[in-house]
C-alpha cells in the first residue's frame, strides 16, 4: 500500500512541473519530394476495390488506395465541353532516395487484402513527377500478361506550345488524330500504329481545344466517341476569378490543351474482362491526365 502511495505521489510532483514548463513546437524540415501516380490499366483483375499501391519503407500519405481499373474516370461536364478525366489520378509527394512499393489487392477482406500483385523498388529523384503504370493481363502468360513500368513524367517544357502524348494500355495497335475542335478528323494519323501496350513521344501544337479520334491501326470504326482533352484554364481568365481568386494575384493556372506550358496525356483503356473484379467496363474508353504544369503567374504578394 505504501507503495502505491508513493508512486501516486511522484506521479502527482511530475505533472505540476510538467503543466509549469512552457510549451514546446519542434519543427521537423521536410525533406526533398518526388511526385508519384499509380495508373490502374489492368482489365482483369482486382479486390472488391480495385488495386492498392503503397510504399512500404516509410509511413508516409503517398500511396493510392482503393484505386479501380480505368482509376474512376469521371465527366467533368457534359455536351460538347464533355471531358473524360480518370478522377484517382494526381501526383502525390513522396520521400526521394530509393524506395520499396508493393500493389496489393485492394478488399475489405483480409485473405484478399494481403494478395500481392507486384513488389518492387524505384528511385525518386527531388522535383521529378513519376507514374507508375500497372497494365496487360493478370490472367495471361502470353505476350499481353501484365506488366509494371515507371515512367519519369519530367517532360521538357513546350514553352509557348502544348505537348500530347498517348498511353495504348489495350493490346492491340490503334492510330490515333488530333485535331482542333471544331473541325473534322484528319486523313493521316498523327500517332500510326501505335503498338498494344505501348507509349507515344510527344507532339508538340498549338493551344486550342483538342479532340482525339482513335481507330484500330490501319483505319475502320472508331473505339469510341472522340474525345475531348483536358481543356484547361489560363491564369488570368475570367473563368479563374470566379473559381474565388483575383487575376493577377492568386489564379494559378490549370493544366490543358488550352494552357501554354501544359503537357497532357490521352488514355486508351480496353473493356473489362467479363467476369473479373476489374470495373465493369464493356468497351474500349479514353480517359485524360496532365503530365506538366503550366509555369505559375503570380505576385510577391501571393509568395512566389
Amino acid at each position: 500500500m505504501r507503495r502505491f502511495i508513493l508512486l501516486s505521489t511522484l506521479c502527482l510532483a511530475a505533472g505540476v512541473v510538467s503543466a509549469c514548463k512552457p510549451e514546446e513546437e519542434i519543427a521537423s524540415p521536410a525533406g526533398p519530394k518526388a511526385g508519384v501516380r499509380f495508373i490502374n490499366a489492368v482489365p482483369d483483375t482486382g479486390g472488391a476495390n480495385g488495386l492498392d499501391f503503397r510504399f512500404v519503407d516509410y509511413v508516409e500519405n503517398s500511396g493510392a488506395y482503393t484505386v479501380p481499373f480505368r482509376n474512376l474516370p469521371a465527366a467533368t461536364d457534359t455536351g460538347v465541353n464533355r471531358v473524360i478525366a480518370s478522377a484517382l489520378i494526381q501526383f502525390k509527394p513522396a520521400k526521394v532516395g530509393a524506395r520499396h512499393f508493393r500493389i496489393f489487392l485492394s478488399d475489405t477482406l483480409q485473405s484478399i487484402s494481403t494478395v500481392v500483385l507486384k513488389d518492387s523498388t524505384l528511385n525518386l529523384e527531388a522535383g521529378h513527377n513519376y507514374s507508375v503504370l500497372l497494365w496487360g493481363n493478370a490472367r495471361s502468360a502470353a505476350a499481353d500478361k501484365m506488366r509494371l513500368n515507371v515512367i519519369d513524367e519530367t517532360v521538357a517544357d513546350p514553352a509557348a506550345s502544348v505537348a500530347l502524348r498517348v498511353i495504348n494500355t489495350t493490346t492491340s495497335p490503334v492510330d490515333v488524330r488530333q485535331y482542333v475542335d471544331p473541325g473534322t478528323v484528319p486523313q493521316n494519323a498523327n500517332w500510326a500504329n501505335l503498338a498494344g501496350l505501348s507509349i507515344s513521344s510527344y507532339q508538340q501544337v498549338a493551344p486550342s481545344r483538342i479532340r482525339f479520334n482513335v481507330q484500330p491501326a490501319g483505319g475502320g470504326t472508331a473505339l469510341f466517341s472522340d474525345a475531348l482533352a483536358l481543356i484547361g484554364q489560363g491564369p488570368g481568365t475570367a473563368s479563374s476569378a470566379s473559381n474565388g481568386c483575383t487575376v493577377g494575384v492568386d489564379c494559378i493556372a490549370t493544366p490543358g490543351t488550352t494552357v501554354a506550358g501544359s503537357a497532357v496525356t490521352l488514355i486508351v483503356f480496353p473493356a473489362s474482362v467479363a467476369g473479373s473484379r476489374a470495373a465493369s467496363f464493356t468497351a474500349p474508353g479514353s480517359s485524360f491526365l496532365w503530365d506538366r504544369r503550366p509555369p505559375a503567374t503570380c505576385t510577391v504578394a501571393f509568395g512566389c
